[in-house]
């Protein structure tokens, strides 16, 4: 079986940094490589893989200021569908450009929709000739045919259980109001716990209104964006992970990551999260600041063995790559579902 998967190239692949897209197509070349697939990966030039690495795209764009992102995306589809011939199926995670050229792909088309950045952009996948895998249930549009739901999976060798935990909160992802990082702030406050901010600034007036002025550096601690060694050091080192979103999460891999460390969720019952989160086990689900302070105080009253326990066996890469091989095979099998 040839694969050619189509990564994003915002960020390298694996990312330095953020980069959740980029992960997962990581994790998922890694795994499929592992398993005896030929894989090629077309990424940034920078990414770092055991799968055959090819491109045009010399670093992320969201890395250097002087890469355009929307000329080299462009240049990037263009590339893989130039050689899409030669493989028995391009699986793509680059959100909905490929959509627009699909036609052009000369092997079947699958994408992985990461998430939908707005209702304008559904004709693209409504038109297009690809089959589409969802990355959780609630993320699915009503007007697309899905073949399957993959839950996204991730290498639990990277997240060492850590019994313990810590005696503060953790709020870990990009700072937007759609995650909710003032709300965390809020909730510390309340509980009296102090809380460590980790993410890159993806809304600066939002940081800086809302949130730079909250963070004192002793009650708030704001680390930025903090990087695979030492993602897990701060995950594993909280009580909790407070994930009180303003808006429908796909998926939400830093809810798995914390959980795979024992550090149980406190999250809003919105989007993907009754999917993730197992109430009583690996976290409570909530509507409020004030049921949000309520799950808090009884964090304790959860075992972090179980937790991480309940999430290996739910989110594991193994299994990821399990799925998608399936939905590989069935693809390979029936031609191109376009």
């Amino acid at each position: 079986m040839k694969v050619a998967l189509l990564g994003p190239v915002a960020w390298r692949t694996p990312p330095v940094h953020y980069g959740p897209w980029e992960q997962v197509t990581s994790l998922l070349a890694e795994g499929l490589v592992a398993r005896g697939v030929d894989v090629t990966l077309f990424a940034t030039l920078d990414s770092v893989t055991s799968a055959t690495l090819d491109g045009v795209v010399p670093r992320g764009y969201a890395d250097d200021p002087s890469v355009d992102g929307r000329v080299w995306e462009a240049l990037h589809v263009a590339h893989v569908f130039g050689r899409s011939a030669e493989f028995d199926l391009v699986h793509s995670h680059l959100d909905w450009l490929p959509l627009a050229f699909a036609r052009h792909c000369r092997a079947p088309l699958l994408t992985t929709v990461h998430g939908f950045s707005g209702p304008g952009i559904l004709p693209a996948y409504t038109r297009a000739a690809s089959a589409y895998v969802s990355i959780s249930h609630a993320d699915r549009s009503p007007g697309l045919d899905y073949v399957a739901t993959v839950h996204h999976g991730i290498d639990f060798g990277e997240f060492p259980f850590a019994p313990d935990g810590g005696p503060g909160l953790v709020s870990f992802g990009r700072i937007h109001p759609d995650k909710g990082t003032r709300t965390a702030i809020e909730i510390a406050r309340r509980t009296g716990m102090p809380l460590t901010i980790c993410g890159i600034v993806q809304d600066r007036r939002y940081f800086e209104e809302e949130v730079a002025p909250l963070i004192d550096g002793d009650q708030v601690v704001y680390l930025g964006s903090v990087g695979p060694e030492r993602r897990a050091a701060v995950l594993g080192g909280g009580a909790a992970l407070l994930h009180p979103i303003d808006f429908d999460e796909p998926f939400g891999l830093s809810v798995v990551e914390a959980m795979a460390c024992g550090t149980p969720v406190v999250a809003y019952r919105r989007g993907s999260m009754a999917e993730v989160v197992d109430p009583g086990v690996t976290g409570f689900l909530v509507g409020s600041p004030d049921e949000a302070v309520e799950a808090v105080g009884r964090v304790k009253t959860l075992d972090r063995a179980a937790c991480r326990a309940r999430a290996e066996s739910r989110f594991g890469v193994d299994r990821m790559v399990t799925d998608y091989l399936r939905v590989y095979r069935r693809m390979i099998g029936a031609g191109n579902p376009g």
